[in-house]
């Protein structure tokens, strides 16, 4: 009989996780998860770091580890008795940063392990290898699954663009340009996509992670974190559009239309123009392709079938507010962090 319910464990079983370790626990969404998971009170959430590292902690934390990522015995020490692993990386990270962390969860025994996928959704494989994140997010994946086993596993949070940090940001992400009150529209702007706000994130990983590993019995409805092994899951804040938000700006600013210049770009050689700046190098290239890609009209962005906001008893959010945090972040010149 196959042991898939709380019921059939041996005797001094836990059904829920308690150890909770994060990679980037001082970064953009790091600290939200921390904090988040701090404030729930359910678990003790331990800080993995470079010894070199400056960043101001979360408050609350049961412990900050200091670590050489290229350590194997280090990272393996600083992961022993850990329940789950979070690892929340700057883009440009070396690409063994994290392959050495799943290494060292494996051997130390983290039963869960939430790669660095905080974004879009790559099972969309055409809209995944457009974007280019799609390789090395499944072979991440599948890198858990062979060297996990059956003893380690992988949980993947999609949940679209980050909203704050995607207005806040340069032209090249909404759209929009604080500074000179411009604003670009792909196609006519009605496109709409799922996106998900800073605050949302985390109470979704604290939502996930405070659920029970397995239903206690065959007869129990609930949601279990075994329903999401080796699996994404979906969340999200909003399904809007560029001019929706752009509506929700001239509401929390008292902006009228006329105060903007509005223009349109099609959105298709939108995103060639991106791949084109990338390839000089230049970064910005790879920022315009990828948010343009999710602005195509075949629906790459919308995410509502997938959505486990119900099962995980997620709030629904003040839209006019999320946009207040993005537009005072824009006009403090809070827009370049990217991890």
């Amino acid at each position: 009989m196959s042991s898939s319910f709380a019921t059939q464990q041996p005797a001094g079983y836990k059904n829920h996780v308690e150890n909770i370790a994060i990679v980037g626990a001082a970064g953009r969404s790091g600290v939200t998860m921390a904090n988040a998971l701090i404030q729930a009170g359910k678990h003790k959430v331990t800080a993995i770091t470079r010894p070199d590292s400056t960043s101001k902690m979360p408050a609350g934390l049961h412990s900050v580890k200091k670590v050489d990522y290229n350590s194997h015995s280090s990272l393996v020490e600083a992961l022993r008795g850990q329940d789950v692993l979070i690892i929340t990386l700057p883009v440009m990270t070396p690409k063994d940063t994290q392959t050495n962390l799943i290494d060292a969860a494996v051997e130390a025994g983290v039963s869960w392990i939430m790669p660095n996928e905080w974004g879009v959704n790559v099972s969309n494989e055409q809209m995944g290898n457009d974007v280019l994140v799609r390789p090395r997010i499944i072979a991440a994946r599948e890198y858990i699954e062979k060297v996990g086993g059956e003893k380690t596993s992988w949980m993947g949070l999609c949940t679209g663009f980050w909203y704050e940090f995607s207005l806040a940001g340069t032209e090249a992400r909404y759209g929009f340009d604080f500074d000179k009150k411009e604003l670009t529209l792909y196609d006519e702007g009605n496109t709409k996509i799922n996106t998900s706000t800073w605050p949302q994130v985390g109470r979704a990983v604290t939502k996930l992670l405070a659920l029970k590993i397995l239903p206690e019995t065959e007869d129990d409805p609930s949601p279990s974190l075994s329903q999401f092994k080796n699996k994404p899951v979906y969340v999200a804040s909003f399904f809007v559009s560029q001019r929706d938000m752009f509506e929700s700006v001239l509401r929390v600013t008292g902006d009228s239309e006329k105060d903007w210049k509005v223009t349109h770009e099609d959105v298709v050689e939108r995103f060639k123009r991106g791949q084109e700046i990338l390839k000089e190098g230049k970064t910005l290239g790879f920022g315009i392709l990828l948010y343009a890609r999710l602005f195509f009209k075949d629906g790459a962005g919308d995410t509502r079938a997938l959505l486990s906001n119900d099962a995980l008893g997620l709030p629904a959010e003040d839209f006019d507010a999320a946009t207040k945090v993005g537009v005072d972040m824009a006009l403090a010149g809070d827009t370049n962090a990217i991890h």
